[in-house]
């Protein structure tokens, strides 16, 4: 068990509108106790800004817990949204880690997926036979992805301690469901 405290210090640290943050993660626990939480900032660059993206990923009893706020530009003012989802634990499909190694060997990425099948993206194409003459309907195919949450840990942008700090909290979700 990890106290509100380690979280609300986590968040701290990113310097990402962290009353915001901590506001959602407040609300989104409730009364849950949470057991392991891992805290993500990531920077993207769009084609004409800078944005910055918090992510908070915690593990209770019995939830799943993603809280993530990002901003962006409206009418030239900067918008800045918390949006918090829970997920019963038992609801958790899929817990995959992809682990990537530096040219010596050590662990230089750790890429956490998380399903469970709240959000899936549908890519359809059309069929046909291979005859460029053919006028005939074959159909459409296509493939359904998950797409529920990936966290990102890299030794060399977020730390050596990040990343075993995410497959902890993997193994944590793998472990308990």
């Amino acid at each position: 068990m990890i106290s509100a405290v380690e979280i609300n210090e986590a968040i701290d640290a990113t310097g990402y509108h962290p009353a915001l943050v901590t506001e959602a993660v407040s609300d989104a626990l409730g009364s849950d106790e949470p057991l392991a939480h891992f805290v993500a900032q990531e920077t993207t660059f769009d084609s004409h800004e800078v944005r910055r993206h918090v992510t908070v990923a915690i593990v209770t009893e019995t939830n799943f817990i993603v809280v993530h706020v990002d901003d962006e530009e409206v009418d030239g003012k900067t918008v800045v949204t918390a949006t918090s989802e829970s997920v019963s634990r038992n609801q958790i499909r899929s817990v995959m880690i992809t682990r990537s190694a530096d040219p010596n060997g050590k662990l230089a990425e750790v890429l956490v997926g998380i399903g469970w099948g709240g959000i899936s993206r549908v890519e359809l194409e059309t069929n046909d036979c291979g005859n460029p003459n053919c006028d005939g309907d074959h159909g459409y195919s296509g493939v359904i992805t998950s797409e529920d949450i990936q966290l990102r840990a890299s030794r060399l942008a977020e730390g050596e301690e990040s990343v075993r700090a995410l497959l902890a909290f993997a193994r944590s979700i793998q472990v308990s469901k």
